[in-house]
């Protein structure tokens, strides 16, 4: 490995220092039982915002204090199968539910909330004391109606009986029916479990306020917040207990435990099947060749969530419908149920997008049949590419995913990258298939590629020797961390230098250009990944951590977010499905080469003496790996559900092969 400069070394020292995680003053911190915590002090005024979904909501909350510590409540509910005229990318049914409520009593009283604490895991609590009664305000959606719960629980902790008084309510707005693609849409809240109540000492009584929408063809539903609650804690559970991350960071294990419940909890039942989307107040019951083919699709069978991989399947085959003889790109966006298409930015390099993603996704499901359906689109998609390729032997397109917002030129090096690892994971597909001479002329194709992306894009930017990001950029890009994550080292250290310098590292996120002032997460999630596979552990590790620590407990929390300033940080759920994978893919190294086997290259933190991942339900298996450091050497331990297990001692250089047969 070539060395680094001193100046260089100098700088990377400083920012290490600058970027370390305990330096942070961070507002919440972890619990001991799960989740996290935001103890509030006298005079703290803060609010937040976090999105949560089910399969027929999602919910953009904002809570916090006052100057006065009073609570703050707003409630933005999003309807994605209540659709709106026009019937477009944002056409579903948004509502602010901040009307002022009937207030409940306390020995007559009006109920004041000043909250102690709040917490998060899967559903945000508000902890209030009053006098002697404290109060539990837990908000959360339905995992599978049209409805958003906030059910409260009362609590006497006093020697002497206390009345409550909750009111009763039951209010319903109606949209015009010329607005509705579906006519008529009602929209109630209403308060379940009202009347009066005398609470002795230690005795506890729960109300809840539900806020639903429905067609008037429909009944209104009677809601139990119990068993809603029930349900959503039995999701956030399902999730948690697999693919189950453990190091010696907590707050690296919480952030990925938060990432699998966001990537995993936005998809939405639509008349076109189950749709993963990305949410954020405007993407919903609608995919991208991006957030859903490229990001979040090929994670779904690591995590073995049913409705995860029924969304992959169905998203691919949605793409599909699309194919065509002439090759007319695929549209980049299957929008409003599936039942119609965007492709306003052209072609942003999605057949590479969706081949790179259909391919992963296909050997990891490891289903024979399931593959020979992708197959046609994966080869269609790089056919189009082909068809793309200039006198260089590189890849055009229009633009790139930012579509536009930076100058892409007419052929970029993501979408070169995406067609490179496509190649490889298609090459690899083919062998699972049963055809070696197709996966030969794409491998050779592949390294054809690989070549031109060198001789095309390596270039000094900036002091750099990296890639530049099309011809004539003159500023650091942070997608040049994408070679990497294909698995092109040729220009690791100096590009791994470049991702890290103060020209991209801000203490905010990683800056899309240099000199500019925007940051979106996906690139930074890439870059973190790419890293981790070029065997710079050490150095994104201290890094991962200062993000992690930012984006879990500090002023916006919990998730990795899309951008700023554009959408001021939203909760987009396939980011979260990015950090995932800047785990999986990035810190483990797991690639999928077969339907029963992967490449592993597990570069385990010079201070840690163990990391492990449990339950991976990648590969129609259940297993786990563990990386241990004994004795100044690396073992892997691999461990099959059905009792197998395989003990390698690695030499911390070359990936290992493993077979789960």
């Amino acid at each position: 490995m070539k060395s680094f400069p001193i100046k260089c070394i100098s700088l990377i020292l400083f920012l290490l220092y600058y970027f370390d995680a305990n330096a942070q003053d961070l507002r919440w911190h972890l619990q001991k039982s799960g989740g996290i915590e935001w103890t509030v002090k006298k005079n703290a005024k803060h609010t937040d915002q976090i999105e949560m979904s089910g399969k027929q909501i999602s919910a953009i909350i904002t809570y916090g204090v006052n100057d006065k510590n009073n609570l703050i409540l707003k409630r933005k509910l999003v309807f994605p199968m209540l659709r709106i005229i026009p019937n477009d990318t944002r056409g579903s049914l948004i509502k602010d539910f901040d009307q002022l409520m009937p207030s409940v009593l306390i020995d007559g009283t009006p109920l004041n909330e000043q909250p102690v604490a709040f917490s998060i895991n899967g559903s945000v609590v508000a902890r209030s004391e009053v006098g002697y009664v404290s109060v539990l305000r837990e908000l959360f959606p339905s995992t599978d109606k049209p409805a958003f719960i906030e059910h409260t629980v009362f609590k006497n902790k006093g020697l002497k009986p206390v009345e409550i008084v909750v009111p009763e309510l039951n209010h319903t707005d109606s949209t015009a029916r010329n607005k509705g693609v579906y006519g008529i849409y009602l929209l109630n809240t209403k308060i379940f479990g009202a009347g009066r109540f005398i609470l002795k000492a230690g005795e506890e009584q729960a109300y809840a306020i539900v806020y639903s929408a429905w067609k008037t063809a429909d009944e209104p539903y009677t809601y139990s917040s119990a068993y809603e609650l029930l349900k959503r804690q039995n999701f956030v559970n399902e999730i948690t207990q697999q693919l189950v991350l453990k190091t010696p960071n907590d707050t690296l294990n919480q952030m990925f435990a938060f990432a699998k419940i966001r990537a995993s909890e936005s998809i939405f039942d639509t008349k076109n099947g189950l749709m993963h989307g990305p949410g954020g107040g405007s993407y919903y019951a609608a995919i991208w060749a991006n957030d859903q083919a490229e990001y979040m699709d090929p994670f779904f069978p690591f995590l073995g969530n049913a409705a995860g991989n029924e969304s992959a399947k169905n998203s691919f085959r949605l793409f599909a419908k699309y194919m065509n003889p002439d090759y007319k790109p695929i549209p980049s966006s299957i929008i409003a149920e599936g039942t119609d298409k965007w492709n306003g930015a052209g072609d942003r390099g999605d057949m590479a997008m969706i081949a790179y993603g259909a391919s992963r996704f296909a050997l990891a499901y490891a289903d024979t049949a399931e593959a020979r359906k992708l197959w046609p689109l994966i080869e269609w998609c790089l056919e189009f590419s082909r068809r793309k390729k200039s006198a260089d032997g590189v890849i055009a397109s229009d633009s790139d995913e930012l579509e536009g917002r930076f100058p892409a030129g007419k052929i970029n090096l993501s979408t070169n990258t995406l067609v490179y690892g496509a190649l490889i994971s298609a090459s690899d597909l083919s062998v699972s298939l049963g055809d070696k001479t197709t996966s030969v002329k794409l491998r050779k194709e592949a390294a054809v590629l690989k070549t031109a992306i060198e001789k095309y894009f390596g270039a000094k930017v900036q002091g750099f020797d990296t890639y530049r990001y099309y011809e004539g950029n003159d500023k650091l890009r942070s997608w040049i961390g994408m070679p990497l994550v294909m698995g092109i080292y040729d220009r690791k250290e100096q590009t791994a230098k470049a991702l890290l310098s103060d020209y991209l590292w801000t203490k905010d996120g990683m800056l899309s250009e240099s000199g500019s002032k925007v940051f979106w997460d996906r690139s930074l999630l890439y870059a973190v990944r790419g890293l981790f596979n070029a065997g710079i552990t050490d150095t994104t590790m201290k890094y991962l951590k200062y993000y992690t620590a930012k984006r879990l407990l500090g002023e916006h929390v919990p998730y990795a977010v899309e951008a700023w300033p554009e959408g001021d940080q939203r909760h987009l759920s396939a980011e979260s499905g990015l950090y995932c994978r800047a785990i999986t893919e990035g810190l483990f190294g797991i690639q999928p080469t077969g339907f029963k086997s992967f490449r592993l290259c597990p570069y385990l933190p010079s201070d840690w003496k163990q990391m492990s991942l449990k339950h991976i339900r990648a590969f129609n298996s259940d297993f786990g790996l563990t990386v241990s450091r004994i004795g100044g050497k690396i073992k892997i331990l691999v461990e099959q559900e059905s009792g197998k297990k395989q003990e390698i001692n690695w030499d911390g250089k070359q990936a290992v092969e493993i077979n789960l047969y």
